[in-house]
C-alpha cells in the first residue's frame, strides 16, 4: 500500500509535489533550494537552483510542459524544463501557485493582500484583494477560469476571478490553507485551525465538514476524479480521503512516524504521492478505486 523514497538531501524539506511529464513526480526541497524529479522506477534526480536560499515551495505543471514553482524567499516564480533548463520571473514573496485554463499562472503574495497573474512570457499583473493582513496562501483554478485563494489569517476564501469577492468562513479561526477544484467547479479546502474540510461553490455557498481528529492540522488537499478529495494531516501523520458527499471519511497512517506530510499529488495511475518534510516522498496505492 505504501512505498517510501528517500530524496537524499539531509534536511532538504520535501514540500510541494506534482505529477509531471513522462510519468515523473517533481518535488520542491524548501530548505535546500533544489527540486527533485522522481522517475517511475523511483530514481531521484536533483536540480539545484541558482540561489540555495530561494525557498522553493509550490510546484505545478505549466501549460508549456515545464514545471513552474514559487521561490518564496527570493521573490521569484521559477521555471524548469524536464531536462533541467531553468529561468525565473520576479514576483514579490510568491507562495501559492495555480494554472488557469487560459495558460496564465496565478500566485499569492504572502506578505501582502495581493495575488498576481503571471504569463509564461513574463508579464505580471497584480490584483488587490481589498483585505488587510489576510495572508493569501494557496490557489486553485476552475475549468471556467475562476481562481480561488485561501486567506489564512483572513479566515476566508477569495474569489479572484471572474468577479472579485471574499467569503468569510462560518468557523472562527479556521485558518484555511490548501485548496483544490473538483470536476464540478466547486473548490475543496482545508481548515488547519479547525480540523475541518470545507467546500465552496461557484456562487460562494460554503459547507464545512468536521474531521474525526479535530487536532490533525490538515494542510494540503487535492481532488480525486470522483469529486471527493485527498488531504494530509500534518499533526496526525496521516493521509485522509473524503467522498464527494462529504460523509465518507477514511484515513491511513503514514509509513514513518513524525514525517510532517505537506504537498499531495495524484498520479495518472491513481496513486497518491505525499511530500514528507522530514526527507522523503511516499507513494500510496489506494485500496479502492473511486467511481469515475
Amino acid at each position: 500500500m505504501w512505498r517510501e523514497f528517500e530524496i537524499g538531501v539531509e534536511g532538504g524539506g520535501p514540500y510541494g509535489i506534482v505529477a509531471g511529464p513522462g510519468g515523473a513526480l517533481w518535488c520542491t526541497l524548501v530548505h535546500a533550494g533544489r527540486l527533485a524529479r522522481i522517475a517511475p522506477d523511483g530514481d531521484v534526480t536533483l536540480f539545484p537552483l541558482d540561489n540555495p536560499e530561494a525557498g522553493p515551495s509550490i510546484v505545478v505543471t505549466g501549460p508549456d510542459g515545464a514545471l513552474w514553482f514559487t521561490r518564496f524567499r527570493d521573490g521569484r516564480v521559477g521555471r524548469i524544463t524536464p531536462d533541467g533548463e531553468q529561468s525565473s520571473i520576479a514576483v514579490p514573496s510568491p507562495f501559492g501557485l495555480a494554472v488557469a485554463p487560459d495558460g496564465a499562472l496565478w500566485t499569492s503574495e504572502l506578505n501582502a493582500d495581493r495575488v498576481w497573474r503571471v504569463t509564461p512570457d513574463g508579464e505580471t499583473t497584480p490584483f488587490e484583494l481589498g483585505t488587510e493582513g489576510a495572508i493569501p496562501s494557496m490557489l486553485a483554478a476552475a475549468p471556467d477560469g475562476t481562481v480561488w485563494c485561501t486567506l489564512n489569517q483572513g479566515n476566508a476564501i477569495a474569489r479572484v476571478t471572474p468577479e472579485p469577492a471574499v467569503f468569510a468562513l462560518p468557523t472562527p479561526g479556521a485558518a484555511p490553507v490548501g485548496i483544490t477544484v473538483a470536476g464540478d467547479g466547486a473548490a475543496w479546502f482545508v481548515e488547519i485551525g479547525a480540523g475541518q474540510l470545507g467546500r465552496i461553490t461557484a456562487d460562494g455557498e460554503i459547507a464545512e465538514f468536521p474531521l474525526p481528529d479535530r487536532a490533525a492540522r490538515t494542510h494540503a488537499i487535492v481532488a480525486d476524479p470522483a469529486g471527493g478529495c485527498w488531504y494530509t494531516e500534518w499533526a496526525g501523520n496521516r493521509l485522509g480521503h473524503m467522498d464527494a458527499g462529504g460523509t465518507g471519511i477514511r484515513t491511513w497512517d503514514l509509513p514513518t512516524p513524525d514525517s510532517e506530510p505537506h504537498g499531495l499529488a495524484v498520479a495518472p495511475d491513481g496513486a497518491v504521492w505525499v511530500a514528507l518534510e522530514r526527507g522523503s516522498v511516499a507513494r500510496f496505492s489506494p485500496p479502492f478505486s473511486p467511481p469515475r
